[in-house]
């Protein structure tokens, strides 16, 4: 027995297929069925009845599975260890990020990244939640990241990074000549340009009022825009006040084009995620991105 072989059971167990296990695993066919059928002459009995119309797990299949699972598991813990340790990998990583990630956090992180793993090339994509399950199911992108949890049978998610929304209004606007932190009830009072809805972003406000018993339905919203830039300028021209990741916004306060403020009864915070199949194992050059991402928060 070996982990490669546990491994492609787990994977056929999970993806309840021959053949789309051989996808997953870009194996052919025969090479998964011969692995599966050696871990069965190893553990002399089948672990699986198979049919032209279906398959399913026998009693001893339904035993190891759990065993299998962990295997995998005890495999990513021992990678995310190590990822910190390894210095000259090489490969390419394929990867999908929404459109915050992708855009305003990415970005300035990929550079330093560049610079300590000259041989890791990386392509990104930036793209919408579902776009990148999809592509993560059809095994395009190695893994994604996301701005909120998703709850999908076949992937997992891991918290790598944190994020914090802030209070963005113009220049000149009251709230931001009154200096130091303002109250909710008071921010409320003001008409907001907001991200559509659906968005990670406006999701984290969204949510955080339905906490103080507010109705978000009540936020005056004068304008939804398609995209972050465009809330961005809006707030500029004086059109309304936002919620936006700090993130998103440093270049336009260092210009002095936006105001960033605390509000003190209320906090914003979000998390990041990993997302990736449950049953594929990330190259070492995933694992070690991943790991530099966590060890460099923002502020």
């Amino acid at each position: 027995m070996n982990f490669h072989q546990l491994h492609i059971f787990y994977t056929v167990a999970t993806a309840g297929s021959f053949s789309a296990a051989a996808q997953a695993l870009h194996m052919s066919q025969p090479a998964v069925t011969m692995q599966v059928q050696a871990l069965e002459e190893y553990f002399g009995t089948k672990l699986l009845h198979r049919s032209t119309k279906h398959m399913e797990l026998s009693e001893a299949g339904r035993t190891l599975l759990p065993f299998a699972r962990r295997s995998l598991e005890l495999s990513r813990e021992t990678d995310a260890a190590m990822a910190a340790f390894s210095s000259s990998l090489q490969g390419r990583l394929q990867l999908g990020a929404s459109l915050t990630i992708g855009e305003y956090v990415l970005p300035r992180l990929l550079g330093p990244f560049g610079r300590e793993y000259p041989d890791i090339s990386i392509m990104l994509k930036v793209m919408n939640t579902t776009q990148i399950l999809d592509e993560i199911a059809s095994h395009q992108l190695n893994f994604g990241l996301i701005e909120a949890p998703v709850d999908h049978p076949d992937m997992m998610l891991d918290a790598v990074m944190e994020d914090e929304l802030k209070l963005i209004v113009p220049a000149d606007h009251p709230l931001a000549q009154q200096g130091g932190e303002v109250m909710l009830e008071d921010v409320l009072a003001y008409p907001f340009v907001l991200r559509e809805k659906g968005s990670g972003t406006r999701q984290v406000m969204e949510d955080v009022l339905h906490e103080r018993g507010i109705d978000p339905g009540s936020v005056r919203t004068v304008m939804e825009l398609g995209s972050t830039g465009a809330v961005k300028s809006a707030v500029e021209e004086g059109l309304g006040i936002t919620m936006l990741s700090t993130s998103t916004v440093k270049h336009e306060t260092a210009l002095g084009l936006v105001k960033m403020i605390d509000i003190a009864d209320a906090s914003f915070k979000r998390k990041f995620y990993a997302i990736q199949l449950k049953s594929a194992l990330l190259p070492m050059s995933a694992m070690t991105f991943l790991s530099y991402l966590r060890k460099r928060q923002w502020t």
